[in-house]
């Protein structure tokens, strides 16, 4: 059962892409923080510094409540808070009204608690540490930070006002100013800070579909005006010709025949350029897709070694292990979180095999999927096979592309 659990996260963390997982990464060290400082910065300073008298238990009971419901309120609107900051959705504008109401719930208490001398001097201020940053973190993300930080000044002098004055100490002043500037610090740096660097992570992501998609859009283009280029001047003369050829049949003029001929030849010439453009465009070279995977995957910050020889290889096995290269390098970048990857090509026995592995376990979602069908049904034209999976201990994964020489020569002989 366990282990089923762990394949299921597993599959669930990898369906991610690299902002997505960042991102995660980031709400679980956000609300680790939250509960972390109230169990250091209260928990633990209450139980070794309270003074076990009745008045301070029922102040610091009251306080860990508050600053238990504040963690909750915190954690409940931490995702709207980022939501927010990212621009996806707006957030409330009373959202957080129950947090600051916990806050002045908190602030009060531990005043309170300040006023009966019912801890040591060094608790009271990390006690209202912890609940300035509970606050703070999710604040951080909500305003600008201009207005956070004269905000944040203003409630700090408030609040070390409200805890210093019933029992006013030269070092109370200082550990309570020290403690709520902390705290100002800590959460915009943690907050906002890590907000920021999730923003800018999500804007490469869209940079990078944008290139995609102004690549895809450019090659398209390219292969319009190829076309263009070759049928646009034939279809014209084969428009006049039959034009002609029409006026000279309605004449009774033998000639019609003639322009008819050279009609049907320039229609077949068309069909040959066609072919040509056409095959020149799904023709991939082997060298330049090679030499492209490693550049790609090293700017993508991948270890990529290439052990390959493709001096020799017929053009049509050269085409069809072009895509294959192609398809896998999208593969490793798309869907797999890899620091190395493999691409080994080997002439055995009458056989050239391609081999691309990485440590990524990055594949196509489906097996089924468009990309290896149509590896599949390029190199079956020059009787080929592709076999794709994990392998090893089931975090790499492997595509292995076969193709015999042999057939590749009786077809094009």
């Amino acid at each position: 059962m366990v282990g089923r659990i762990r394949r299921w996260q597993q599959r669930h963390w990898r369906d991610r892409s690299k902002a997505e997982r960042v991102e995660l990464q980031s709400l679980i060290t956000w609300h680790a923080s939250i509960w972390v400082f109230s169990l250091t910065w209260l928990l633990f300073p209450l139980v070794g510094g309270l003074h076990r008298r009745p008045v301070p238990m029922v102040l610091a009971g009251l306080l860990v409540a508050v600053n238990l419901l504040q963690c909750a309120a915190a954690a409940r609107l931490l995702r709207p808070a980022l939501d927010h900051y990212l621009g996806r959705a707006a957030l409330a504008p009373r959202a957080q009204r129950g947090a600051a109401v916990l806050l002045g719930s908190g602030v009060a208490v531990t005043a309170a608690l300040r006023a009966v001398g019912g801890a040591d001097p060094g608790t009271t201020p990390l006690a209202l540490g912890a609940v300035l940053i509970t606050f703070g973190m999710l604040y951080a993300l909500t305003v600008p930070i201009r207005r956070f930080l004269v905000r944040f000044g203003g409630l700090s002098v408030l609040v070390t006002a409200a805890v210093v004055v019933p029992r006013p100490t030269g070092p109370g002043v200082f550990a309570t100013g020290l403690v709520t500037a902390f705290a100002a610090g800590f959460s915009l740096i943690t907050g906002r800070c890590g907000a920021w660097t999730l923003s800018v992570l999500w804007e490469a992501e869209r940079a990078r579909e944008v290139e995609a998609r102004l690549a895809v859009a450019e090659e398209r283009l390219r292969f319009g005006r190829d076309l263009h280029d070759v049928l646009g001047r034939n279809l014209s003369v084969i428009s006049l010709k039959s034009e002609l050829a029409v006026q000279l049949a309605r004449r009774g003029r033998p000639e019609a025949v003639e322009q008819m001929i050279e009609v049907q030849r320039i229609a077949q010439e068309s069909q040959r350029e066609v072919r040509a453009v056409v095959r020149g465009y799904r023709e991939a070279d082997l060298g330049v897709e090679l030499a492209g995977a490693q550049g790609v995957l090293a700017a993508a910050g991948i270890d990529c070694e290439v052990r390959a020889e493709t001096a020799g290889l017929p053009t049509e096995v050269q085409s069809a292990l072009g895509w294959v290269v192609r398809e896998a390098t999208t593969n490793v970048l798309r869907h797999g979180d890899a620091g190395r990857c493999e691409v080994g090509l080997r002439v055995l026995e009458g056989r050239v095999v391609l081999t691309v592995e990485n440590d990524g376990a990055a594949g196509p979602r489906d097996s089924g999927g468009s990309g290896l069908a149509g590896l599949k049904e390029r190199l079956a034209a020059v009787g080929g096979t592709l076999q794709a999976g994990l392998v090893g201990d089931r975090d790499r994964f492997r595509v292995v592309a076969d193709v015999p020489l042999e057939t590749v020569r009786g077809v094009t002989s």
